[in-house]
């Protein structure tokens, strides 16, 4: 506390339109962020010259004022000079929804629902690219390092238990999110998750070589058809069960609900999903994937990929980039690949490297508080601070990275540059792509057996 000023705090209350201005305030590791019930009479500029500040700009509803890593001792102070009380992530989300347009609004809800998957896609994608490391590229006469050593062949089988439960049985974490984040019961969703990819339900995978048995009703019959990896049918199922259960809540008196509400919530979702939704999404789907994947590969490749490349960034900053991780997770289940997330790697790679510039050339010693901790941030995935921080404010660091990851996207369309399993775009993807390229490898028969058309590898195709 001894480094902050009550004279700034003062300052930094006033310019922000006053105490009574405030809705909410929280925090992150570097920013204060302010949900201001009048933003515009926020002063940025004016805000930019207070001396713990390094940028301030206004994302997803909030008003956010960059200060660094002593964030937290001047959040304190603010809380004690404004008297308002310590708000978490999640108060401040809700608060700042009021200055959001409705498409903001619908953004940040779709967001909000994948956002707890990430550790748990991210660790599948780390676990199976170093799983293709040992398994799948050759090292040395043609072997590969699990065909070598017996010990890594062991642990390349065991890997997969792994990668198997977080991206075959995907549909089980959407449709808990989903049902949560629609103020169900999480446990509902589970179950519902677990009956789209149950053992009982024919693979997904086989439609088109089996036919599948059937539940048959009399007047009508289900086809007993699973839905394992597909992300927009366990979306939208999740969703109706969330609707359903919340609104039988408001009908059904207290002491009928736990007898009425979760029995009869879940036996309709269940139907719904396995007559019209689930079959429904499956065709919304397939058809997103294709739209996608014929934008960006074949001839119109080099100009999707070089669009993307160059857009991306501006993506991020209107938030309409969280969109992106539902359509790729249903690519890869429908198409094998998704050309998108290595633009999006090379994309956050411009971006880091444009602010690693601005700390090579810049002598504002106190702005690299904010700028070394970006590059490394926007290296490893996450690319907000760079261009918040950075390079928006000085904008033509902004336009050199949108120019590099666009001349970079048209190279990866050239080359025909796409993926096979999620990790977020960072260099750690580096020893993946790289093996693909090296071997155009081939997946193990054992999987192909189990779920033929699917893999777990990452290839390049010319």
């Amino acid at each position: 506390m001894s480094k902050v000023k009550q004279a700034d705090i003062d300052r930094l209350i006033d310019l922000v339109g006053g105490r009574d201005n405030i809705a909410t305030v929280s925090h992150c590791i570097t920013r204060l962020r302010f949900v201001l019930h009048q933003p515009a009479n926020a002063m940025p500029k004016e805000i930019e010259q207070l001396p713990m500040v390094k940028g301030c700009f206004t994302n997803a509803g909030q008003f956010q004022v960059v200060i660094g890593t002593e964030v937290g001792d001047y959040y304190n102070a603010l809380l004690e000079t404004t008297g308002k009380a310590y708000a978490d992530k999640e108060q401040a989300k809700k608060a700042a929804r009021q200055n959001m347009k409705w498409h903001e609004q619908l953004i940040s809800h779709f967001a909000e629902i994948f956002f707890p998957l990430l550790p748990a896609l991210i660790s599948g994608g780390l676990i199976l690219g170093f799983r293709n490391v040992i398994g799948d590229v050759p090292m040395s006469n043609g072997q590969t390092l699990a065909q070598m050593h017996p010990a890594l062949k062991t642990l390349y089988d065991f890997l997969w238990l792994i990668g198997e439960a977080i991206f075959f049985y995907l549909p089980v974490g959407i449709c808990w999110s989903a049902v949560k984040k629609m103020g169900g019961t999480p446990i509902l969703g589970i179950v519902l998750g677990v009956t789209l990819v149950s053992p009982q339900l024919m693979n997904a995978y086989l439609l088109g070589q089996q036919t599948p048995d059937v539940w048959n009703f009399g007047l009508f019959s289900i086809e007993k058809v699973g839905y394992q990896a597909q992300v927009i049918p366990a979306l939208l199922a999740g969703l109706a069960l969330g609707f359903i259960e919340t609104r039988l809540k408001r009908i059904v008196p207290d002491y009928l609900y736990l007898v009425v509400v979760p029995v009869c919530s879940l036996i309709l979702a269940v139907f719904l999903a396995h007559t019209f939704i689930g079959p429904f999404g499956r065709m919304i789907g397939d058809g997103v994937a294709f739209a996608v994947r014929y934008l960006m590969t074949g001839s119109f490749a080099p100009i999707g990929a070089a669009l993307f490349g160059f857009l991306y960034a501006p993506l991020v900053i209107t938030g309409v980039h969280q969109t992106t991780l539902a359509i790729d997770m249903q690519m890869i289940q429908s198409m094998g690949g998704t050309p998108v997330w290595p633009l999006i790697a090379l994309s956050n790679i411009a971006q880091a490297s444009a602010v690693v510039g601005i700390i090579i050339s810049s002598r504002k010693h106190n702005e690299r508080e904010i700028s070394v901790p970006a590059a490394i941030s926007a290296y490893l995935g996450v690319t907000e601070p760079a261009m918040y921080g950075i390079n928006l404010k000085y904008r033509f660091p902004m336009l050199c990275a949108m120019i590099g990851s666009g001349l970079a996207g048209l190279l990866c369309g050239l080359n025909g540059g796409h993926r096979q399993r999620y990790r977020r775009g960072r260099p750690a993807g580096y020893p993946v792509y790289t093996a693909a390229l090296l071997a155009g490898v081939r997946h193990g028969d054992g999987y192909r057996d189990r779920y033929p058309g699917d893999s777990d590898h990452l290839y390049l195709s010319a």
